[in-house]
């Protein structure tokens, strides 16, 4: 990509929900390149921050960017390396990298998926956690369940 700027050794991961007259439904979406369901991700880059990071991913993945809630979570795991084509720029001695996880409120507006993912889809706490490809994706999922339950979110 033209002006890319260089990964940096973290990732954002973003469990997109909206509130409907049914309940809260959550979203996952089907990557291209490999077919693993997850919320947005992606890597920071240049000197960004998390939060700015996670911004910028949701911009690039789902169209939006004005007026978008993003809440942190607390859930973070570490990812092995080996998912990573920049990790051989990366120093010696690194072999896991730090996942930070948002929330998205998608609530009245409509994504606009980026050519990354080829599919998206809405459902229940149960039906997204068992669609997701990985445990970080999951966990990210229950917490946000859980706050939302106990109206506990904070704006990052």
């Amino acid at each position: 990509m033209e002006g890319h700027m260089p990964r940096t050794m973290f990732q954002v991961l973003i469990i997109p929900f909206r509130r409907t007259a049914a309940g809260i439904e959550y979203a996952a979406l089907k990557r291209s390149d490999c077919g693993a369901w997850q919320g947005v991700a992606g890597g920071g880059e240049d000197n960004e921050s998390a939060a700015e990071a996670a911004l910028r991913e949701v911009a690039e993945e789902t169209g939006l960017a004005d007026g978008i809630k993003l809440y942190r979570l607390k859930t973070n795991c570490s990812i092995p390396i080996t998912y990573f084509a920049e990790a051989v720029t990366w120093p010696p001695g690194t072999y896991v990298i730090q996942e930070y996880a948002f929330a998205l409120d998608c609530t009245g507006r409509a994504i606009d998926l980026s050519e990354e993912h080829e599919d998206i889809r809405w459902g229940t706490f149960e039906e997204i956690n068992s669609l997701l490809t990985y445990d970080s994706n999951r966990t990210a999922l229950w917490e946000l369940s859980e706050r939302l339950r106990l109206d506990d979110l904070h704006l990052a």
